[in-house]
């Protein structure tokens, strides 16, 4: 589980010196709850994300143990170290918009095409209950030559879990490699 520290002030100068500890600062906030201003240590943050098994994952702040998502980060620009990230609380039964990814799954006719695969939209954006939620969306591509695409009317449904871009939204695709 991961443990953060809650930032009593949210100044610049304050935020400068969490940074130059190790700390990345993060935004926690939820239906019905108070906004928490929080701050994790990098690394252990990192590698709570990485090492996740759903999209949802454990932390705990000010002794209160909560299931969070990531919404949004900011990274610097040209280093590209993180800098902040929003979480939101996954509260179980609230109907809420998630970020799921796209997984491609098999080897598409069109590479021996010299094409290869493209995935446009590598997460996609669906409305649903955390405990509904699939952990990914696959897609075979092994049937798609060059040229194929697929659309997010294509893709398979889950049970409680809707789509909210347009059907005809291309989701990914098997282009011609240059």
């Amino acid at each position: 589980m991961l443990e953060g520290i809650v930032r009593e002030s949210t100044g610049k100068k304050s935020v400068k010196a969490l940074r130059r500890d190790g700390y990345l600062i993060a935004n926690i906030y939820g239906k019905g709850f108070e906004n928490i201003n929080a701050a994790f240590k990098e690394n252990e943050y990192i590698r709570t994300v990485r090492n996740k098994d759903s999209i949802a994952f454990a932390i705990k702040v000010d002794g209160k143990e909560m299931n969070v998502v990531v919404q949004a980060y900011e990274s610097h620009p040209t280093t590209g170290k993180l800098l902040h990230v929003d979480l939101m609380v996954a509260q179980p039964g609230v109907l809420t918009h998630y970020m799921v990814p796209v997984v491609a799954q098999g080897d598409a006719i069109g590479l021996k095409n010299k094409g290869m695969v493209f995935i446009s939209k590598p997460r996609l954006r669906v409305k649903a209950k955390i405990e509904d939620l699939p952990k990914e969306i696959v897609v075979d591509v092994t049937p798609m030559d060059v040229g194929d695409a697929r659309l997010i009317r294509d893709l398979p449904t889950f049970e409680n879990v809707t789509y909210t871009d347009a059907d005809r939204v291309a989701v990914l695709s098997v282009i011609k490699a240059k």
